[in-house]
């Protein structure tokens, strides 16, 4: 009778040994060569295939996530003093989210500057967040945290959610517009 139990302990273990074995290609269906060429920004025919169908379906979104259309509906307006820019909306439903707070009206917010780059400031509401690791430049509109607003005009590294990017502007037009210290801006659909 021990000779049973010892037998059919072995048989599981073996079994539980070999489903163990399986490699994360068995696994998941990718082989190493796919995920690889993924992380390296190489695709093949059929991902490639696959991502510019997305891409139709999501209203032509460029690599930095903006869409690449002139449309009313994906602009909006930033005013600061005397000074308005024209900011492209991003392709998310960040962006989306905002718009539809804007279709009720203009959203002003008092913007605080914040490490000598960007000026931050509450939207008085949660949106939907998208976060990605982001290099930000002048111009770049982020969602920070789902509730606040914050406009660039220097450089910087985070997972942020990109909401927009306002066009053709420089650093020193920025800092031209909304100043060293605290601000008020306005933001509205164009």
């Amino acid at each position: 009778m021990k000779k049973i139990w010892i037998g059919i302990l072995l048989m599981a273990v073996l079994t539980g040994m070999s489903a163990c074995r399986n490699t994360p290609e068995e696994s998941t269906g990718k082989s190493a060569q796919t995920e690889s060429a993924a992380s390296s920004g190489s695709i093949d025919s059929e991902e490639q295939d696959s991502e510019t169908d997305e891409g139709l379906e999501t209203g032509n979104q460029g690599s930095d996530g903006m869409k690449n259309t002139d449309t009313e509906g994906d602009m909006m307006k930033i005013t600061a003093g005397d000074h308005t820019f024209t900011a492209v909306l991003a392709d998310n439903s960040s962006a989306e989210a905002l718009k539809e707070l804007l279709a009720e009206g203009p959203l002003t917010i008092d913007m605080r500057d914040y490490a000598s780059m960007e000026k931050v400031g509450p939207i008085g509401t949660s949106l939907p967040t998208n976060d990605e690791q982001i290099s930000t430049g002048a111009g770049d509109i982020i969602l920070y945290q789902g509730n606040s607003l914050v406009i660039y005009y220097d450089t910087n590294s985070w997972n942020f959610t990109r909401i927009g990017k306002i066009e053709d502007v420089t650093r020193e037009e920025l800092l031209a517009a909304l100043g060293s210290s605290d601000v008020t801006v306005t933001f509205s659909l164009d």
